[in-house]
């Protein structure tokens, strides 16, 4: 990697700073390219003196980005969106700015492009997320047919948005939601442990599988690094599928918080997701709800991150670190009911 520039489109983000940060150990120039220069001028403690340059840029505006890439060798797109605002629409950034991108790194050569996707993305899905990242990928495909593709599920760390925020929100409710869950519990009579055992979470709600955000940066890396992974996609994923409930208690856990877990179904969630999305940076929206009732997990037979010789961390080996933050004063880590 030494003596290559690297675009990296979107890298003063959650997954761009770890990514920027692993190009820069590789002997990489980094240009990392954003609307806001200013946005990313921590990033430049990350490497030596003029290795990491922040530049200009726009996806939804192709006049802006013949400067970022070119003389580039290679250009990753990190930029996507979690819901609509103003001119922030998932059409504009997922599959405009993509096929954007696209357009400017073949137009200056580049060798390489990989595109920053996620896991259960699908033109036919009821989610606008889903629809326009299959969009950009298409539109990718079309303008840069090389172009790698990487399919992360929820991606955990430091920064995170997922962990983090559901272990905020523990210090001050007693009780957590379980997305997915039945609205009425199941009733088993005559069970081999119980004369009627009441079953509140059904198969456990949604499936995630956390992927750590350094092995993404590493997947992403490598995939830079790799000729057969040249057209390729890849479905990044952690070494462990957990269901709503499972992630629920896991996160009480690596706190210390007993919590109180209550099974919340889709269309009591996408009520609330409807109300919430009305408002500026939403804790929920109707189109992450919809996004939801889709499992989050690595398909059957796609390709992942052992193809790109990176070994999946546990999500257990991270969490404590910088979840500890979250912990009632005075306590050790103790289990969830």
């Amino acid at each position: 990697m030494a003596k290559r520039i690297v675009t990296v489109f979107g890298g003063s983000g959650f997954v761009g700073r770890h990514l920027v940060r692993h190009l820069a150990a590789e002997g990489a120039t980094v240009r990392v390219a954003v609307r806001d220069p200013e946005d990313a001028r921590y990033l430049k403690i990350l490497g030596e003196v003029g290795q990491i340059v922040p530049f200009a840029a726009d996806v939804r505006k192709e006049e802006t980005l013949a400067a970022a890439v070119e003389g580039a060798d290679s250009v990753v797109n990190l930029v996507g969106i979690l819901w609509e605002w103003g001119m922030h629409n998932f059409n504009t950034v997922h599959a405009e700015g993509a096929a954007n991108v696209a357009k400017a790194a073949k137009a200056a050569g580049v060798s390489k492009l990989v595109q920053i996707s996620a896991i259960g993305v699908a033109e036919n899905s009821e989610s606008r997320y889903a629809q326009t990242k299959a969009a950009g990928e298409a539109a990718v495909r079309a303008e840069f047919p090389g172009a790698t593709i990487i399919r992360p599920s929820v991606i955990f760390g430091p920064e995170d948005h997922f962990f983090n925020y559901f272990a905020g929100l523990a210090r001050f409710t007693w009780i957590m939601p379980v997305f997915g869950c039945p609205a009425m519990p199941i009733l088993k009579w005559f069970t081999d442990d119980a004369l009627l055992d009441i079953d509140f979470y059904g198969d456990g709600g949604t499936k995630f599988q956390p992927v750590y955000v350094d092995d993404v940066a590493a997947a992403i890396v490598n995939a830079l690094a790799a000729d057969d992974a040249v057209g390729e996609t890849y479905e990044l994923g952690g070494p462990t599928i957990y269901s709503s409930v499972e992630i629920m208690k896991l996160m009480a856990k690596m706190i210390g918080r007993k919590r109180l877990l209550v099974p919340i179904p889709f269309w009591y969630l996408a009520i609330w997701g409807w109300v919430l999305q009305k408002i500026p940076a939403p804790l929920l929206t109707y189109d992450q709800v919809k996004l939801l009732e889709t499992d989050n997990v690595v398909s059957e037979g796609a390709k992942t991150m052992a193809d790109l010789g990176v070994s999946a961390t546990p999500a257990e080996a991270i969490l404590p670190a910088y979840l500890s933050r979250f912990k009632k004063v005075g306590h050790e880590t103790a289990p969830s009911t």
